[in-house]
């Protein structure tokens, strides 16, 4: 997960690093988060049914090796066009993984350690920002754009190492039916007829339209606001002596409060529900979004704001995964939280393709407004109409 789902995110502080190499306008730019987002959600839908057949740890495999050799890819990227392809290919490899990574958990755990579990195995997403992401800023801008990506195929690489030797196949019973493209639209079109799963597709989909929203155009915004890229209180920072610059130290505070909160807030809703964490990260999190363009100031104003987004975010992220591995039995998890994982990353390619006209168009203060908006209609969704499963249920 460190890799895989954090392959969205990685693009987006070297985003001006890439236009000014490439010579790509701002506008455009969106299109290297929004096609890996399309093309992951139709890996997810493709492989869900596969892994209610083969089992979970054979799509991992398979998933990992082809992300490996996807990201070592990237480094023969020399113009738009090419690092456009390879994003395609990297978003293929991370849509079998996604789906797969989430339904393991629901496999495995009982319910009452659900959310701790998920907690964890999530905490490879904010982990890749404390990391990889600074780590791959401070590649970008000493040494190039292409490098985070290939150093990341090197860890995926590892992944699908231990993957072999330590993750053994969940026992649970598989799906006898063998995959089809329309057994697969039959088993879609099933679940969304349920009120309770179209319900959570949804709410999977306001929250990952409102984070693209969010965030693939902030570090743009940033360097726009605070040209002078300067380490934290003007001290220089460096990783292996490359440089770690402002955008670079505002994801590694921002990873580091996901990674402490997210699976602290997974075990607590094994205790106090689902519902009520998701619902506070909520209301807290649209208003932190509606004020940011307002409160960041200075520079420094921006890493308390930062650290609270990410915190939320991570805050109702395990919390919503662990309830959705109880709504449907184990034959049909890996299809189901695969159609919620697609349809996220089509919200993020949604998201990033909006946040683009409007950053263009209107600037990013009516990209945070528009997105706060959509965290109110998520909360809102969960509230009256998201059901919150009992162990017994699950």
């Amino acid at each position: 997960m460190f890799t895989a789902a954090s392959q969205t995110i990685v693009v987006t502080p070297i985003l001006p690093i890439i236009g000014e190499a490439l010579g790509v306008g701002v506008g455009k730019l969106g299109l290297l988060v929004s096609a890996y987002s399309w093309v992951l959600a139709a890996a997810a839908l493709v492989m869900g049914p596969i892994s209610d057949r083969v089992g979970r740890r054979r799509v991992l495999l398979i998933g990992s090796g082809a992300l490996a050799a996807a990201l070592a890819l990237h480094g023969l990227a020399d113009t738009f066009g090419s690092l456009l392809t390879v994003r395609v290919l990297a978003g293929a490899g991370g849509g079998m993984l996604s789906g797969a990574a989430v339904s393991y958990c629901g496999d495995y755990f009982p319910y009452e350690r659900r959310g701790w579990a998920t907690g964890w195995v999530m905490s490879g997403v904010p982990f890749g920002l404390v990391l990889g992401i600074p780590i791959g800023r401070a590649l970008a801008v000493g040494v190039g754009f292409r490098t985070p990506f290939v150093a990341f195929a090197g860890v995926m690489v590892i992944a699908f190492v231990l993957i072999l030797t330590v993750v053994p196949q969940p026992d649970v019973r598989l799906s006898d039916e063998r995959p089809t493209v329309a057994g697969a639209l039959r088993q879609y079109r099933a679940l969304l007829a349920r009120r309770d799963t179209a319900v959570a597709v949804a709410t999977y989909f306001l929250m990952y339209l409102g984070l693209g929203l969010l965030i693939v155009y902030l570090p743009q915004w940033l360097t726009t606001r605070f040209p002078l890229d300067v380490a934290v209180f003007g001290r220089p920072l460096a990783v292996f002596g490359l440089p770690l610059d402002f955008i670079a130290t505002l994801f590694l505070v921002g990873g580091a409060a996901s990674v402490a909160i997210g699976p602290r807030a997974g075990t607590l809703s094994d205790s106090v529900g689902r519902k009520p964490l998701i619902l506070a990260s909520c209301l807290g999190l649209a208003v932190v979004t509606a004020a940011l363009t307002f409160v960041v100031a200075e520079r420094w104003t921006a890493y308390p704001v930062y650290v609270a987004i990410m915190g939320l975010f991570a805050m109702r992220a395990a919390p919503l995964q662990a309830l959705l591995t109880a709504l449907v039995p184990g034959r049909q998890r890996g299809a189901f939280l695969s159609l919620t994982i697609a349809v996220g990353q089509i919200g993020t390619g949604l998201g990033a393709t909006a946040a683009g006209a409007l950053y263009a168009d209107a600037g990013y203060r009516a990209t945070t407004l528009v997105s706060a908006a959509v965290t109110l209609a998520m909360a809102a969704l969960v509230w009256r109409a998201l059901p919150e499963p009992t162990e017994q249920a699950a």
